[in-house]
């Protein structure tokens, strides 16, 4: 077998941020599918419209303002928390965890922090289920950024001015381009986490996907930080 000679170099890293939702677990994981699905009921209450209609609006909403809920707030009265605790309303036995990433998370020196558009329970309760969750320092929420979501930059400035991040020494995990492209003006170091198939959900990175913003385009979350080599750190 030919030497694996992927060595990506993060030792200047201090501070590990990673997105929640298709970054943590695998991008096919019904989990969002299920998201998806309480969001679409919720626009056809809300709107009194039929299926079609609503998964439109969501769609639009979504393309142009970053978040379901950031469109609907802009644009009809909205109970927030309502709307977070109606769509994060799923079942998160569908997600398995994988010992490899508890493994290799633990081994990140420095702060790690989850940064999600969705609520703070629905994160809870997703690295619950992939027994991580004593791992992380803390977690940023959509209710933490006063609801602006990624990838705004006032969002960003807020997630940054919370934790008093230092831009140079913050890596950051996600599985959109888009909301890399605002960590990267920041000075952090970007990774794309891609899923496998080609999820066509406006969102999700899909294979082959590597934008000139994003430092490293990877597969598989655990195996690119398996290859992490902290040797030239400990020697310091």
């Amino acid at each position: 077998m030919a030497p694996n000679l992927f060595k990506p170099d993060l030792n200047h890293v201090e501070t590990w941020v990673f997105d929640l939702d298709q970054t943590l677990y695998p991008a096919e994981t019904a989990v969002m599918s299920q998201v998806q699905d309480r969001m679409t009921l919720y626009v056809m209450q809300l709107l009194d419209l039929p299926r079609d209609e609503a998964k439109q609006v969501q769609s639009t909403y979504f393309r142009e303002y970053g978040t379901t809920l950031s469109g609907l707030m802009h644009h009809h009265k909205v109970d927030i928390h309502e709307f977070l605790d109606f769509v994060h309303d799923i079942d998160h036995s569908v997600i398995t965890p994988d010992p490899r990433l508890g493994e290799h998370l633990a081994r990140l020196d420095g702060k790690r922090y989850v940064y999600t558009n969705g609520s703070r329970k629905h994160a809870e309760d997703v690295l619950k289920a992939l027994k991580i969750e004593h791992l992380f320092d803390d977690l940023f929420d959509i209710a933490a950024a006063n609801f602006t979501p990624k990838p705004e930059r006032a969002a960003f400035d807020q997630f940054s001015k919370h934790f008093a991040l230092a831009p140079k020494a913050t890596a950051m995990f996600e599985d959109s381009a888009r909301n890399l492209e605002t960590a990267a003006a920041l000075g952090f170091t970007t990774i794309l986490v891609r899923s496998k198939t080609d999820l066509k959900d406006g969102h999700t990175a899909g294979p082959g996907e590597h934008p000139a913003h994003v430092h490293y385009a990877v597969d598989c979350l655990p195996t690119f930080l398996s290859q992490l080599d902290f040797s030239a750190r400990k020697a310091r």
